[in-house]
Protein backbone atom coordinates (compact mmCIF):
# COMPACT_ATOMS: atom_id res chain seq x y z
CA UNK A 1 0.00 0.00 0.00
CA UNK A 2 1.21 3.51 -0.81
CA UNK A 3 0.87 6.66 1.27
CA UNK A 4 0.43 9.67 -1.01
CA UNK A 5 0.64 13.19 0.44
CA UNK A 6 -0.32 16.57 -0.98
CA UNK A 7 -3.38 15.69 -3.07
CA UNK A 8 -4.84 19.19 -3.41
CA UNK A 9 -8.48 19.51 -4.48
CA UNK A 10 -11.10 22.28 -4.27
CA UNK A 11 -13.33 22.04 -1.20
CA UNK A 12 -16.36 21.00 -3.27
CA UNK A 13 -14.56 18.08 -5.00
CA UNK A 14 -16.26 14.67 -5.08
CA UNK A 15 -14.62 11.23 -5.05
CA UNK A 16 -14.20 11.17 -8.82
CA UNK A 17 -12.30 14.45 -8.78
CA UNK A 18 -10.09 13.26 -5.93
CA UNK A 19 -9.33 10.08 -7.91
CA UNK A 20 -8.39 12.18 -10.95
CA UNK A 21 -6.00 14.26 -8.84
CA UNK A 22 -4.51 11.07 -7.39
CA UNK A 23 -3.90 9.59 -10.85
CA UNK A 24 -2.26 12.81 -11.96
CA UNK A 25 0.01 12.73 -8.91
CA UNK A 26 0.97 9.08 -9.44
CA UNK A 27 1.21 9.42 -13.25
CA UNK A 28 -1.07 6.42 -13.72
CA UNK A 29 -4.52 5.53 -15.03
CA UNK A 30 -7.65 5.07 -12.93
CA UNK A 31 -7.58 1.38 -13.83
CA UNK A 32 -4.26 1.02 -11.99
CA UNK A 33 -5.92 2.01 -8.71
CA UNK A 34 -7.49 -0.93 -6.85
CA UNK A 35 -8.76 1.13 -3.90
CA UNK A 36 -8.02 4.27 -1.94
CA UNK A 37 -9.10 5.88 1.32
CA UNK A 38 -8.44 9.12 3.13
CA UNK A 39 -5.75 8.95 5.81
CA UNK A 40 -5.70 12.69 6.57
CA UNK A 41 -7.54 15.79 5.40
CA UNK A 42 -6.82 19.42 6.20
CA UNK A 43 -8.01 22.79 4.93
CA UNK A 44 -5.52 24.69 2.77
CA UNK A 45 -6.45 28.39 2.98
CA UNK A 46 -3.18 29.88 1.74
CA UNK A 47 -4.89 31.22 -1.42
CA UNK A 48 -8.13 32.43 0.19
CA UNK A 49 -10.76 33.19 -0.85
CA UNK A 50 -9.99 30.05 -2.88
CA UNK A 51 -10.05 27.15 -0.43
CA UNK A 52 -8.78 23.60 -0.90
CA UNK A 53 -8.52 20.31 0.93
CA UNK A 54 -5.09 18.76 1.19
CA UNK A 55 -5.38 14.99 1.38
CA UNK A 56 -3.09 12.16 2.39
CA UNK A 57 -4.40 8.99 0.77
CA UNK A 58 -3.70 5.31 1.34
CA UNK A 59 -3.69 3.63 -2.07
CA UNK A 60 -3.64 0.03 -3.30
CA UNK A 61 -2.25 -0.23 -6.85
CA UNK A 62 -1.95 -3.06 -9.37
CA UNK A 63 1.55 -2.01 -10.40
CA UNK A 64 2.84 -0.67 -7.11
CA UNK A 65 6.56 -1.26 -7.74
CA UNK A 66 6.39 0.33 -11.18
CA UNK A 67 4.48 3.36 -9.85
CA UNK A 68 7.00 3.77 -7.02
CA UNK A 69 9.88 3.60 -9.49
CA UNK A 70 8.47 6.22 -11.84
CA UNK A 71 7.83 8.56 -8.87
CA UNK A 72 11.04 7.84 -6.96
CA UNK A 73 11.96 11.55 -6.82
CA UNK A 74 8.61 12.56 -5.34
CA UNK A 75 8.87 12.54 -1.54
CA UNK A 76 5.08 12.68 -1.25
CA UNK A 77 4.82 9.09 -2.51
CA UNK A 78 6.10 6.17 -0.43
CA UNK A 79 5.13 2.80 0.96
CA UNK A 80 2.89 3.03 4.00
CA UNK A 81 4.94 1.94 7.00
CA UNK A 82 2.29 2.54 9.67
CA UNK A 83 2.45 -0.30 12.17
CA UNK A 84 -0.82 -2.00 13.10
CA UNK A 85 -1.71 -1.78 16.78
CA UNK A 86 -0.77 -4.91 18.71
CA UNK A 87 -1.68 -5.87 22.29
CA UNK A 88 -0.19 -9.10 23.61
CA UNK A 89 -0.17 -10.79 26.99
CA UNK A 90 3.38 -12.11 27.37
CA UNK A 91 3.94 -11.79 31.13
CA UNK A 92 5.18 -14.81 33.05
CA UNK A 93 3.80 -13.89 36.48
CA UNK A 94 0.22 -14.75 37.41
CA UNK A 95 -1.76 -11.75 38.66
CA UNK A 96 -4.14 -13.35 41.14
CA UNK A 97 -5.85 -10.07 42.08
CA UNK A 98 -7.30 -7.76 39.43
CA UNK A 99 -5.44 -4.55 38.67
CA UNK A 100 -6.95 -1.41 40.18
CA UNK A 101 -7.16 1.70 38.01
CA UNK A 102 -7.84 5.05 39.67
CA UNK A 103 -9.64 7.54 37.42
CA UNK A 104 -12.03 7.13 34.49
CA UNK A 105 -10.60 9.81 32.22
CA UNK A 106 -9.19 8.74 28.86
CA UNK A 107 -6.03 7.23 30.39
CA UNK A 108 -7.98 5.13 32.88
CA UNK A 109 -10.73 4.11 30.48
CA UNK A 110 -8.39 2.96 27.71
CA UNK A 111 -6.10 1.18 30.16
CA UNK A 112 -9.10 -0.63 31.65
CA UNK A 113 -10.57 -1.48 28.25
CA UNK A 114 -7.37 -3.10 26.97
CA UNK A 115 -6.83 -5.03 30.20
CA UNK A 116 -10.47 -6.17 30.21
CA UNK A 117 -10.13 -7.41 26.63
CA UNK A 118 -7.06 -9.37 27.73
CA UNK A 119 -8.92 -11.05 30.58
CA UNK A 120 -7.53 -9.13 33.56
CA UNK A 121 -10.97 -8.08 34.87
CA UNK A 122 -9.79 -4.64 36.11
CA UNK A 123 -11.46 -2.60 38.83
CA UNK A 124 -11.95 1.08 37.99
CA UNK A 125 -12.27 3.52 40.88
CA UNK A 126 -13.86 6.91 40.16
CA UNK A 127 -14.28 9.52 42.89
CA UNK A 128 -17.11 11.20 40.96
CA UNK A 129 -20.40 9.98 39.54
CA UNK A 130 -21.33 8.24 36.31
CA UNK A 131 -21.62 10.47 33.27
CA UNK A 132 -25.44 10.59 33.35
CA UNK A 133 -25.71 11.84 36.94
CA UNK A 134 -22.59 13.93 36.57
CA UNK A 135 -24.11 15.79 33.60
CA UNK A 136 -27.16 16.70 35.67
CA UNK A 137 -24.95 17.87 38.55
CA UNK A 138 -22.85 20.08 36.26
CA UNK A 139 -25.91 21.65 34.62
CA UNK A 140 -27.35 22.43 38.07
CA UNK A 141 -24.06 24.04 39.07
CA UNK A 142 -23.96 26.20 35.94
CA UNK A 143 -27.60 27.31 36.27
CA UNK A 144 -28.06 27.52 40.03
CA UNK A 145 -24.55 27.54 41.51
CA UNK A 146 -25.05 24.23 43.37
CA UNK A 147 -21.46 23.03 43.65
CA UNK A 148 -20.60 19.39 44.43
CA UNK A 149 -16.93 18.77 45.28
CA UNK A 150 -16.94 15.21 43.88
CA UNK A 151 -19.19 15.69 40.83
CA UNK A 152 -18.21 18.60 38.62
CA UNK A 153 -16.37 19.50 35.42
CA UNK A 154 -13.14 17.96 36.76
CA UNK A 155 -14.37 14.89 38.65
CA UNK A 156 -16.60 12.12 37.36
CA UNK A 157 -16.79 9.57 34.56
CA UNK A 158 -14.82 10.66 31.51
CA UNK A 159 -12.58 13.10 33.38
CA UNK A 160 -12.16 16.78 32.59
CA UNK A 161 -12.38 16.13 28.83
CA UNK A 162 -16.06 15.19 29.09
CA UNK A 163 -16.98 18.88 29.31
CA UNK A 164 -14.66 20.19 26.63
CA UNK A 165 -14.47 20.41 22.87
CA UNK A 166 -13.36 16.79 22.71
CA UNK A 167 -10.33 17.59 20.56
CA UNK A 168 -8.47 14.48 19.40
CA UNK A 169 -5.42 15.91 17.65
CA UNK A 170 -2.06 15.21 19.24
CA UNK A 171 1.58 16.02 18.56
CA UNK A 172 2.74 12.67 20.00
CA UNK A 173 4.75 10.69 17.46
CA UNK A 174 3.33 7.19 17.32
CA UNK A 175 5.05 4.36 15.48
CA UNK A 176 3.10 1.65 17.33
CA UNK A 177 -0.37 2.46 16.00
CA UNK A 178 -1.80 3.60 19.34
CA UNK A 179 -3.09 6.90 17.98
CA UNK A 180 -5.05 5.21 15.19
CA UNK A 181 -6.29 2.59 17.65
CA UNK A 182 -7.65 5.30 19.97
CA UNK A 183 -9.55 6.96 17.13
CA UNK A 184 -10.90 3.65 15.84
CA UNK A 185 -12.07 2.80 19.36
CA UNK A 186 -13.94 6.09 19.59
CA UNK A 187 -15.62 5.36 16.25
CA UNK A 188 -16.59 1.86 17.42
CA UNK A 189 -18.37 3.33 20.44
CA UNK A 190 -20.22 6.12 18.68
CA UNK A 191 -17.95 8.80 17.17
CA UNK A 192 -18.23 9.85 13.52
CA UNK A 193 -15.79 8.23 11.07
CA UNK A 194 -14.36 11.57 9.95
CA UNK A 195 -12.24 11.70 13.13
CA UNK A 196 -10.07 9.02 11.47
CA UNK A 197 -8.81 11.46 8.84
CA UNK A 198 -9.58 15.07 9.79
CA UNK A 199 -6.40 16.92 10.68
CA UNK A 200 -8.04 18.40 13.77
CA UNK A 201 -10.67 15.82 14.78
CA UNK A 202 -13.09 16.52 17.58
CA UNK A 203 -16.04 14.85 19.26
CA UNK A 204 -17.89 17.54 21.15
CA UNK A 205 -19.08 17.06 24.71
CA UNK A 206 -22.50 15.72 23.65
CA UNK A 207 -21.01 12.88 21.57
CA UNK A 208 -18.22 12.19 24.06
CA UNK A 209 -20.72 11.41 26.83
CA UNK A 210 -22.30 8.59 24.81
CA UNK A 211 -18.90 7.21 23.77
CA UNK A 212 -17.79 7.05 27.41
CA UNK A 213 -20.98 5.27 28.48
CA UNK A 214 -20.55 2.70 25.70
CA UNK A 215 -16.93 2.08 26.69
CA UNK A 216 -18.01 1.50 30.28
CA UNK A 217 -20.56 -1.04 29.05
CA UNK A 218 -17.86 -2.93 27.17
CA UNK A 219 -15.56 -3.05 30.21
CA UNK A 220 -18.40 -4.41 32.34
CA UNK A 221 -19.36 -7.01 29.75
CA UNK A 222 -15.78 -8.32 29.78
CA UNK A 223 -15.76 -8.86 33.54
CA UNK A 224 -14.40 -5.52 34.64
CA UNK A 225 -15.89 -3.49 37.46
CA UNK A 226 -16.52 0.26 37.72
CA UNK A 227 -17.05 1.81 41.15
CA UNK A 228 -18.32 5.38 41.24
CA UNK A 229 -18.14 7.72 44.24
CA UNK A 230 -15.06 5.74 45.29
CA UNK A 231 -12.14 8.02 46.09
CA UNK A 232 -8.72 6.52 46.78
CA UNK A 233 -7.79 7.95 50.18
CA UNK A 234 -4.66 5.94 51.09
CA UNK A 235 -2.31 3.20 49.89
CA UNK A 236 -0.60 0.35 51.72
CA UNK A 237 2.64 -1.50 50.98
CA UNK A 238 3.68 -5.12 51.34
CA UNK A 239 4.65 -6.12 54.90
CA UNK A 240 7.93 -7.75 53.79
CA UNK A 241 9.29 -4.66 52.09
CA UNK A 242 12.58 -4.92 54.00
CA UNK A 243 13.49 -8.03 52.02
CA UNK A 244 12.73 -6.37 48.69
CA UNK A 245 14.61 -3.84 46.63
CA UNK A 246 11.76 -1.37 46.94
CA UNK A 247 8.32 -1.11 48.48
CA UNK A 248 5.45 -2.77 46.65
CA UNK A 249 1.79 -1.77 46.54
CA UNK A 250 -0.50 -4.21 48.35
CA UNK A 251 -3.81 -2.37 48.86
CA UNK A 252 -5.68 0.89 48.35
CA UNK A 253 -8.13 2.54 50.72
CA UNK A 254 -11.51 3.69 49.38
CA UNK A 255 -13.37 6.58 51.00
CA UNK A 256 -11.48 6.07 54.25
CA UNK A 257 -13.45 2.93 55.12
CA UNK A 258 -12.53 0.01 52.84
CA UNK A 259 -9.25 -1.62 51.82
CA UNK A 260 -8.98 -3.23 48.39
CA UNK A 261 -6.05 -5.60 47.90
CA UNK A 262 -4.09 -5.43 44.66
CA UNK A 263 -0.60 -5.92 43.31
CA UNK A 264 -1.04 -3.51 40.41
CA UNK A 265 -2.26 0.08 40.75
CA UNK A 266 -2.63 2.40 37.76
CA UNK A 267 -2.72 6.11 38.68
CA UNK A 268 -4.80 7.86 36.02
CA UNK A 269 -5.97 10.50 38.47
CA UNK A 270 -6.17 13.55 36.18
CA UNK A 271 -4.59 16.96 36.67
CA UNK A 272 -7.01 18.21 39.35
CA UNK A 273 -6.83 15.47 42.01
CA UNK A 274 -4.77 17.67 44.29
CA UNK A 275 -5.66 15.86 47.52
CA UNK A 276 -4.63 12.56 45.95
CA UNK A 277 -1.27 14.02 44.89
CA UNK A 278 -0.67 15.24 48.45
CA UNK A 279 -1.47 11.81 49.88
CA UNK A 280 0.81 10.03 47.40
CA UNK A 281 3.66 12.45 48.09
CA UNK A 282 3.24 11.90 51.83
CA UNK A 283 3.40 8.12 51.23
CA UNK A 284 6.72 8.41 49.41
CA UNK A 285 5.74 8.37 45.74
CA UNK A 286 8.46 10.36 44.00
CA UNK A 287 7.41 13.33 41.92
CA UNK A 288 8.79 16.65 40.76
CA UNK A 289 7.46 20.08 39.93
CA UNK A 290 7.17 20.84 36.22
CA UNK A 291 6.44 23.86 34.02
CA UNK A 292 2.86 24.63 33.02
CA UNK A 293 0.94 27.72 31.91
CA UNK A 294 -1.84 30.02 33.12
CA UNK A 295 -3.88 32.80 31.56
CA UNK A 296 -7.38 33.77 30.50
CA UNK A 297 -10.06 32.45 28.15
CA UNK A 298 -10.40 34.91 25.25
CA UNK A 299 -13.72 35.19 23.40
CA UNK A 300 -14.35 36.50 19.86
CA UNK A 301 -17.38 36.32 17.59
CA UNK A 302 -17.11 33.09 15.61
CA UNK A 303 -17.95 35.03 12.45
CA UNK A 304 -14.79 37.11 12.99
CA UNK A 305 -12.63 33.97 13.27
CA UNK A 306 -14.29 32.48 10.17
CA UNK A 307 -13.46 35.58 8.12
CA UNK A 308 -9.88 35.68 9.35
CA UNK A 309 -9.24 32.02 8.50
CA UNK A 310 -11.42 31.36 5.44
CA UNK A 311 -12.09 34.79 3.94
CA UNK A 312 -15.34 36.72 3.64
CA UNK A 313 -17.05 34.08 1.46
CA UNK A 314 -16.56 30.41 2.22
CA UNK A 315 -18.53 27.16 1.83
CA UNK A 316 -20.81 26.57 4.84
CA UNK A 317 -19.75 22.91 4.96
CA UNK A 318 -16.38 23.86 6.42
CA UNK A 319 -17.94 24.55 9.80
CA UNK A 320 -16.56 26.86 12.45
CA UNK A 321 -12.94 27.89 11.89
CA UNK A 322 -10.15 27.34 14.40
CA UNK A 323 -6.80 29.02 14.98
CA UNK A 324 -3.51 28.35 16.71
CA UNK A 325 -1.26 31.25 17.69
CA UNK A 326 2.07 31.61 19.43
CA UNK A 327 4.04 34.62 20.64
CA UNK A 328 6.94 35.55 22.85
CA UNK A 329 6.79 38.19 25.57
CA UNK A 330 9.54 40.72 26.23
CA UNK A 331 10.86 38.66 29.14
CA UNK A 332 11.17 35.58 26.95
CA UNK A 333 8.07 33.79 28.19
CA UNK A 334 6.06 31.79 25.71
CA UNK A 335 2.49 32.95 25.15
CA UNK A 336 0.18 30.75 23.10
CA UNK A 337 -3.40 29.81 22.38
CA UNK A 338 -4.53 26.55 23.92
CA UNK A 339 -7.60 24.32 23.64
CA UNK A 340 -9.35 26.50 21.06
CA UNK A 341 -13.13 25.89 21.01
CA UNK A 342 -14.86 27.01 17.80
CA UNK A 343 -18.53 27.86 18.26
CA UNK A 344 -18.22 27.09 21.95
CA UNK A 345 -18.60 28.34 25.49
CA UNK A 346 -16.42 29.29 28.44
CA UNK A 347 -17.48 27.12 31.39
CA UNK A 348 -17.03 27.21 35.13
CA UNK A 349 -14.67 24.26 35.70
CA UNK A 350 -14.11 24.63 39.46
CA UNK A 351 -13.43 21.57 41.58
CA UNK A 352 -12.91 23.08 45.05
CA UNK A 353 -15.17 25.29 47.12
CA UNK A 354 -13.85 28.86 47.26
CA UNK A 355 -11.69 28.47 44.14
CA UNK A 356 -12.60 29.23 40.53
CA UNK A 357 -11.19 27.94 37.26
CA UNK A 358 -12.57 28.06 33.71
CA UNK A 359 -12.30 25.86 30.64
CA UNK A 360 -13.61 25.86 27.07
CA UNK A 361 -16.36 23.60 25.75
CA UNK A 362 -18.06 22.95 22.39
CA UNK A 363 -20.85 20.68 21.29
CA UNK A 364 -20.29 18.47 18.26
CA UNK A 365 -22.01 20.97 15.92
CA UNK A 366 -19.75 23.83 17.03
CA UNK A 367 -22.61 26.14 16.13
CA UNK A 368 -22.40 28.71 18.93
CA UNK A 369 -21.99 32.42 18.21
CA UNK A 370 -18.59 32.74 19.92
CA UNK A 371 -15.15 31.23 19.62
CA UNK A 372 -12.88 30.95 22.62
CA UNK A 373 -9.43 29.72 23.48
CA UNK A 374 -7.11 30.00 26.41
CA UNK A 375 -4.31 32.49 25.84
CA UNK A 376 -1.76 31.32 28.35
CA UNK A 377 1.66 32.32 29.63
CA UNK A 378 4.33 29.78 30.51
CA UNK A 379 5.45 29.50 34.12
CA UNK A 380 8.24 27.41 35.60
CA UNK A 381 9.04 26.19 39.12
CA UNK A 382 11.28 29.25 39.52
CA UNK A 383 8.13 31.42 39.27
CA UNK A 384 6.17 29.71 42.00
CA UNK A 385 8.60 28.09 44.44
CA UNK A 386 7.49 28.66 48.01
CA UNK A 387 8.16 25.63 50.21
CA UNK A 388 10.47 23.98 47.67
CA UNK A 389 8.34 20.84 47.30
CA UNK A 390 6.87 19.21 44.17
CA UNK A 391 3.47 20.52 45.28
CA UNK A 392 4.42 24.20 44.96
CA UNK A 393 2.73 24.44 41.55
CA UNK A 394 -0.54 23.26 43.08
CA UNK A 395 -0.28 25.96 45.76
CA UNK A 396 0.33 28.54 43.02
CA UNK A 397 -2.73 27.38 41.04
CA UNK A 398 -4.87 27.54 44.15
CA UNK A 399 -3.73 31.07 44.95
CA UNK A 400 -4.72 32.29 41.47
CA UNK A 401 -8.05 30.43 41.59
CA UNK A 402 -8.85 31.92 44.97
CA UNK A 403 -8.22 35.41 43.57
CA UNK A 404 -10.50 34.65 40.60
CA UNK A 405 -13.24 33.45 42.96
CA UNK A 406 -13.02 36.66 44.97
CA UNK A 407 -12.91 38.85 41.87
CA UNK A 408 -16.21 37.45 40.60
CA UNK A 409 -17.82 36.91 44.01
CA UNK A 410 -17.95 33.19 43.28
CA UNK A 411 -19.03 33.68 39.67
CA UNK A 412 -16.87 33.65 36.54
CA UNK A 413 -15.18 37.07 36.41
CA UNK A 414 -15.17 38.58 32.90
CA UNK A 415 -13.79 41.84 31.51
CA UNK A 416 -13.43 43.53 28.14
CA UNK A 417 -9.86 43.64 26.93
CA UNK A 418 -9.99 47.45 26.67
CA UNK A 419 -10.71 47.82 30.38
CA UNK A 420 -8.11 45.19 31.29
CA UNK A 421 -5.44 47.11 29.35
CA UNK A 422 -6.43 50.47 30.81
CA UNK A 423 -6.27 49.07 34.35
CA UNK A 424 -2.81 47.65 33.70
CA UNK A 425 -1.66 51.01 32.35
CA UNK A 426 -3.06 52.79 35.41
CA UNK A 427 -1.06 50.44 37.63
CA UNK A 428 2.14 51.02 35.67
CA UNK A 429 2.30 47.43 34.41
CA UNK A 430 2.03 48.70 30.79
CA UNK A 431 3.22 52.01 29.40
CA UNK A 432 0.01 52.41 27.43
CA UNK A 433 -2.91 50.31 26.20
CA UNK A 434 -2.42 48.72 22.76
CA UNK A 435 -5.53 47.43 20.96
CA UNK A 436 -6.25 45.77 17.68
CA UNK A 437 -8.72 47.35 15.26
CA UNK A 438 -12.14 47.57 16.82
CA UNK A 439 -15.08 45.26 16.29
CA UNK A 440 -18.76 45.59 17.09
CA UNK A 441 -19.67 44.85 20.72
CA UNK A 442 -20.93 41.29 21.23
CA UNK A 443 -22.30 39.20 24.08
CA UNK A 444 -20.05 36.55 25.63
CA UNK A 445 -21.06 32.88 25.69
CA UNK A 446 -20.61 31.16 29.03
CA UNK A 447 -21.92 28.16 30.97
CA UNK A 448 -22.15 29.15 34.58
CA UNK A 449 -23.00 32.35 36.39
CA UNK A 450 -20.72 35.31 35.66
CA UNK A 451 -20.23 38.99 36.33
CA UNK A 452 -17.99 41.78 35.10
CA UNK A 453 -14.94 42.34 37.29
CA UNK A 454 -11.35 43.58 37.31
CA UNK A 455 -9.12 40.68 36.24
CA UNK A 456 -5.83 42.49 36.74
CA UNK A 457 -5.47 41.34 40.37
CA UNK A 458 -5.56 37.62 39.50
CA UNK A 459 -2.20 37.08 37.80
CA UNK A 460 1.11 38.53 39.04
CA UNK A 461 2.16 41.72 37.24
CA UNK A 462 4.86 39.95 35.20
CA UNK A 463 2.33 37.46 33.81
CA UNK A 464 -0.23 40.20 33.09
CA UNK A 465 2.42 42.06 31.12
CA UNK A 466 3.44 38.95 29.20
CA UNK A 467 -0.21 38.17 28.43
CA UNK A 468 -0.81 41.66 27.00
CA UNK A 469 2.41 41.54 24.96
CA UNK A 470 1.40 38.15 23.60
CA UNK A 471 -2.04 39.45 22.62
CA UNK A 472 -0.38 42.36 20.80
CA UNK A 473 1.84 40.00 18.79
CA UNK A 474 -1.11 37.71 18.01
CA UNK A 475 -2.97 40.75 16.73
CA UNK A 476 -0.31 41.12 14.04
CA UNK A 477 -1.19 37.63 12.83
CA UNK A 478 -4.98 38.00 13.03
CA UNK A 479 -5.93 41.68 12.71
CA UNK A 480 -8.47 42.55 15.37
CA UNK A 481 -7.57 39.63 17.62
CA UNK A 482 -6.69 42.07 20.43
CA UNK A 483 -9.69 44.35 19.90
CA UNK A 484 -10.85 46.26 22.97
CA UNK A 485 -14.26 44.54 22.63
CA UNK A 486 -12.81 41.05 23.16
CA UNK A 487 -13.95 39.37 26.37
CA UNK A 488 -11.49 37.89 28.87
CA UNK A 489 -12.70 35.23 31.33
CA UNK A 490 -10.62 34.01 34.26
CA UNK A 491 -8.83 32.03 35.21
CA UNK A 492 -7.42 29.29 32.98
CA UNK A 493 -5.19 27.44 35.44
CA UNK A 494 -5.63 23.72 34.63
CA UNK A 495 -3.77 23.60 31.33
CA UNK A 496 -1.66 20.65 32.50
CA UNK A 497 -0.50 18.98 35.66
CA UNK A 498 1.98 21.03 37.72
CA UNK A 499 3.73 17.82 38.80
CA UNK A 500 5.31 14.80 37.11
CA UNK A 501 5.38 11.44 38.87
CA UNK A 502 8.58 9.47 38.52
CA UNK A 503 8.40 6.28 36.43
CA UNK A 504 11.02 3.95 34.96
CA UNK A 505 11.45 2.29 31.56
CA UNK A 506 8.55 -0.09 32.24
CA UNK A 507 6.36 2.80 33.48
CA UNK A 508 6.50 1.88 37.19
CA UNK A 509 7.07 4.41 39.95
CA UNK A 510 9.60 4.03 42.75
CA UNK A 511 6.89 1.96 44.47
CA UNK A 512 6.72 -1.36 42.64
CA UNK A 513 3.38 -2.18 41.07
CA UNK A 514 2.28 1.46 40.72
CA UNK A 515 1.95 2.75 37.15
CA UNK A 516 1.44 6.55 36.91
CA UNK A 517 -0.01 7.59 33.56
CA UNK A 518 -1.97 10.28 31.71
CA UNK A 519 -2.28 14.00 32.36
CA UNK A 520 -2.30 13.87 36.13
CA UNK A 521 1.01 12.03 36.22
CA UNK A 522 2.53 14.61 33.85
CA UNK A 523 2.83 12.39 30.75
CA UNK A 524 0.04 13.63 28.48
CA UNK A 525 -1.61 16.82 27.29
CA UNK A 526 -5.05 16.01 25.94
CA UNK A 527 -7.62 13.29 25.37
CA UNK A 528 -5.72 11.33 22.73
CA UNK A 529 -2.26 11.48 24.32
CA UNK A 530 -3.74 10.50 27.70
CA UNK A 531 -5.58 7.56 26.12
CA UNK A 532 -2.37 6.46 24.38
CA UNK A 533 -0.48 6.64 27.67
CA UNK A 534 -3.15 4.53 29.38
CA UNK A 535 -2.73 1.93 26.64
CA UNK A 536 1.04 1.97 27.16
CA UNK A 537 0.52 1.25 30.86
CA UNK A 538 -1.81 -1.65 30.00
CA UNK A 539 0.78 -3.05 27.59
CA UNK A 540 3.49 -2.92 30.25
CA UNK A 541 1.23 -4.73 32.73
CA UNK A 542 0.47 -7.40 30.12
CA UNK A 543 4.19 -7.76 29.41
CA UNK A 544 4.86 -8.61 33.07
CA UNK A 545 1.73 -10.49 34.13
CA UNK A 546 -0.94 -12.83 32.87
CA UNK A 547 -4.45 -12.95 34.36
CA UNK A 548 -5.80 -15.65 36.65
CA UNK A 549 -9.43 -16.21 35.67
CA UNK A 550 -10.88 -16.64 39.13
CA UNK A 551 -13.34 -14.93 41.41
CA UNK A 552 -12.71 -11.89 43.54
CA UNK A 553 -13.41 -13.36 46.94
CA UNK A 554 -11.88 -11.83 50.05
CA UNK A 555 -10.36 -8.82 48.31
CA UNK A 556 -12.42 -6.13 50.03
CA UNK A 557 -12.36 -5.63 53.76
CA UNK A 558 -14.59 -3.10 55.53
CA UNK A 559 -12.90 -1.23 58.36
Amino acid sequence: MLRVNQIICPIESDDEQILQALCQKLKCRAGDIVSWKIAKRSVDARKKPELFYSYTLLVKCRKEQKILAQNRKDRDIARDDTAPFCFQVTGGTALDKPPVIVGTGPAGLFCALELARAGFRPILLERGRDVERRSRDVEAFWKEGKFLPESNVQFGEGGAGTFSDGKLNTLVKDKYGRNRHVLETFVKYGAKESILYDQKPHLGTDVLKNVIKNMRGEILSLGGEVRFESRMTDIRFSEDTAAQRRERISAVEINGEEWLETGVLVLAIGHSARDTCSMLYARGLRMEAKPFAVGFRVQHPQSFINRSQYGADHPPGLGAAAYKLTAKAGDGRGVYSFCMCPGGYVVNASSEEGYLAVNGMSYSGRNGDCANSAVIVSVSPEDYKTKDTPLDGIHFQRELEQRAYRAGNGKIPIQKYREFQENLADRGVLERPVYGEDMEPFSPALKGQYEQADLTDILPASLNRAFAEGMEEMNRKIRGFASGEVWLCGIESRTSSPIRMERDDVLQSNIEGIYPCGEGAGYAGGITSAAMDGIKAAQQIAAQYHPVLSGRENMSVKL
